[in-house]
């Protein structure tokens, strides 16, 4: 018994005839009447009644034919199987993140997944999160960690890593230290410096200014947090970085906007549906940045 004489079985079952079934599967009529006779023969019984014009099944066709699709669905979950254990064995994945990208649990979870399935080739490139959405949504990246406003690009899953206010990073002696808990129209009394149009940070910034009716005047624009925080230091203007960011310079003071209140989220992006090897690598990630599952 061979498992296309049971995907024939139950082919001409369903289609109840000989001839739709061998459209179905694809090869001649006769061919098919030939693989189910020899069926019956090891059988020991006749599976069909082919007296009347459409073909029936036997008390033995009936008996047989859930077993039949049982069989059938074993087979392609052992292929399944297989496939699944051979993507994480060889493969590829591409993957993005935003530039200048710090966080060492991102590179801690890329490390535990390559230990664990070294077969599978690994590739990062750094570019700002509007383009690395787009590459996501296009499929020209299977992942990317990005920084955003809100959580869940449009058709993609999403997965934040970091929520944290958005903060004024200034050095010492600078006016917005002596003004307490400074509003959004304190801020932009000031000349800032920060990051480019399609990064997360600036589009927290313009959403925030936006919904207060007021326009941010942009001194200068730099890709890193360090170049920002040195053009701060030197009087260049009010950075503007997240929380963590700006606590990462000793040269600077955070100050705490009331109407900064959108806060700036990085989140691992992926399609719907990931292949074996992304949910393993999600999964490896997750773990890295502790979060549930």
């Amino acid at each position: 018994m061979e498992l296309r004489q049971l995907e024939y079985f139950v082919a001409v079952a369903e289609e109840r005839g000989f001839t739709r079934a061998a459209e179905r599967v694809h090869i001649s009529q006769s061919g098919v009447s030939a693989q189910i006779r020899q069926l019956e023969r090891e059988l020991g019984a006749e599976l069909f009644d082919r007296s009347a014009r459409a073909v029936t099944l036997t008390v033995a066709g009936k008996a047989a034919l859930e077993h039949a699709r049982q069989a059938l669905a074993a087979a392609r979950a052992v292929g399944q199987a297989v496939g699944e254990v051979t993507d994480l064995v060889r493969g590829s994945l591409r993957l993005g993140m935003v530039a200048g990208c710090t966080l060492t649990p991102l590179f801690d979870g890329l490390a535990a997944f390559h230990r664990a399935h070294p077969g599978v080739e690994l590739t990062l490139l750094e570019d700002d999160s509007e383009h690395l959405t787009e590459a996501v949504r296009t499929g020209a990246l299977d992942l990317a960690l990005i920084g955003r406003p809100a959580p869940a690009p449009e058709g993609l899953d999403a997965h934040v890593v970091v929520s944290e206010p958005v903060v004024a990073a200034v050095p010492p002696g600078h006016p917005l230290l002596d003004v307490p808990a400074p509003a959004l129209a304190d801020l932009l009394a000031h000349p800032l410096v920060c990051m480019p149009r399609g990064t997360g940070l600036r589009a927290v910034l313009d959403r925030d200014c936006a919904a207060h009716g007021l326009t941010p005047r942009i001194a200068l624009e730099a890709g890193a947090a360090s170049a920002l925080a040195d053009l701060a230091a030197r009087g260049l203007g009010v950075a503007v970085l997240s929380r963590s960011m700006a606590g990462s310079f000793p040269a600077l003071t955070a100050v705490p906007v009331a109407g900064l209140t959108t806060p700036a989220l990085l989140a691992l992006v992926n399609r719907p549906s990931p292949p074996p090897a992304l949910r393993a690598l999600l999964a490896a990630l997750r773990r890295s940045f502790r979060l549930g599952e």
